[in-house]
């Protein structure tokens, strides 16, 4: 019989940085680099081509690992495969539908600055749900980030306007679909390893992404394809989805939404550095104080009690 549990109390502030910590640092590592490496593969294939293709090599790659690490599988827990299902089609099929698209139909600085607010979108969500709560500390360190990222993206030139409106209406959804999944994974079984619910959602959202995907396919002459697109496919598919996906899942799990999805801020910064190192694009001042801010809003969030499971039931025979 399924029972309801208390608000759990905040937890301690941690000292120095956790293993949770340093798997983010790593995440925004990976999906700050990301961004160049989605730049090589799509000058070489359509969009949606390559998202379909890209999915379809981490899900090889997921079953493959998971088949490693943890051998033959049992039955998913009762009542684990719907959630799968909804989470792997929002956070996977829609998430990167909305996202590619809206990139393609907007400008880079647009998309890059919607999709910043998603660690405001969680806390949210995550109150309004009864999923999980803040504290004034976070919610501090969330402003700061938040404001830091905007600093940082605006250094590059926003421009909304009614020829990017499509482009950034897709971002919005993209952002409450990445808001969706993150929150949706604290309402899993316990049982769950990180690595069985990333593949398992992995598997659940390649279909789709691949359908929408085959009429690009069709066009590809693979023959054609220069050797840094399978580098490019290799980092997109192997790190930024894979490994990526396995420590924010696992963050996610262990320190909570808010938590993990303050680290997004980061990205930015780490996409501005690449930039610079790879393609020669000077940073401007006014990012290096965004920057700051963003070190400082994370900082912040973390030191204090952060953001715990109000009522998460789980599903018990």
């Amino acid at each position: 019989m399924s029972t309801a549990t208390r608000p759990a109390a905040p937890a301690a502030a941690p000292r120095g940085l956790t293993r949770q910590d340093l798997g983010m640092l790593a995440v925004c590592l990976i999906w700050g680099a990301n961004f160049t490496a989605m730049k090589i593969g799509m000058a070489e294939m359509p969009p949606l081509a390559f998202t379909a293709v890209r999915f379809a090599v981490g899900s090889v790659l997921l079953w493959a690992v998971l088949r490693v690490v943890e051998g033959k599988q049992g039955p998913l827990p009762a009542g684990s495969f719907r959630k799968l299902v909804w989470l792997g089609v929002v956070g996977n099929t829609l998430y990167q539908l909305a996202f590619t698209l809206g990139l393609d139909m907007s400008t880079a600085s647009n998309t890059a600055l919607i999709i910043s607010t998603v660690p405001v979108v969680v806390a949210v969500m995550g109150g309004v749900l009864g999923i999980e709560r803040t504290t004034s500390r976070m919610r501090w360190g969330l402003a700061l980030a938040t404001l830091g990222v905007a600093l940082v993206v605006a250094a590059r030139g926003i421009a909304f306007t009614t020829q990017t409106l499509a482009g950034d209406l897709l971002a919005v959804a993209a952002v409450l679909c990445w808001s969706a999944y993150t929150l949706g994974l604290r309402t899993l079984h316990d049982e769950l390893s990180p690595l069985r619910v990333t593949a398992w959602t992995m598997y659940t959202g390649t279909p789709g992404l691949v359908l929408a995907g085959l009429p690009q396919l069709a066009g590809v002459d693979w023959s054609a394809l220069a050797p840094r697109f399978w580098g490019a496919l290799a980092y997109a598919a192997g790190l930024s989805l894979v490994v990526a996906y396995l420590l924010w899942n696992s963050s996610v799990k262990t320190v909570g939404g808010n938590r993990t999805a303050i680290y997004m801020c980061i990205t930015p910064v780490i996409a501005v550095l690449v930039a610079w190192a790879m393609l020669g694009e000077v940073p401007h001042a006014l990012q290096a104080v965004g920057a700051a801010l963003i070190i400082g809003g994370v900082l912040l969030s973390r030191r204090g009690p952060g953001s715990e499971p109000k009522v998460v039931p789980a599903a018990e025979g």
